[in-house]
């Protein structure tokens, strides 16, 4: 295991949450994006559909602990 100070830990994890965000809003243009070319019944959309879900589980999880968008 890695040693971290709890400062480090911290930021560690504001930049996870961070990233979980810019990922959500960059599969979400991405599926507007492809509905738009009606291309929903696609792979590629269908695994974007599967991650969009993942991403916000993973947000979702974070918003139980009180860490939330700003």
């Amino acid at each position: 295991m890695c040693d971290m100070t709890e400062q480090e830990r911290l930021a560690a994890y504001d930049r996870m949450y961070g990233d979980l965000l810019l990922e959500r809003d960059r599969v979400r243009a991405e599926l507007d994006r492809l509905r738009t070319a009606g291309k929903q019944k696609g792979a590629t959309y269908q695994q974007l559909l599967a991650q969009k879900l993942t991403v916000q589980n993973l947000i979702g999880r974070f918003e139980i602990y009180g860490i939330r968008e700003t």
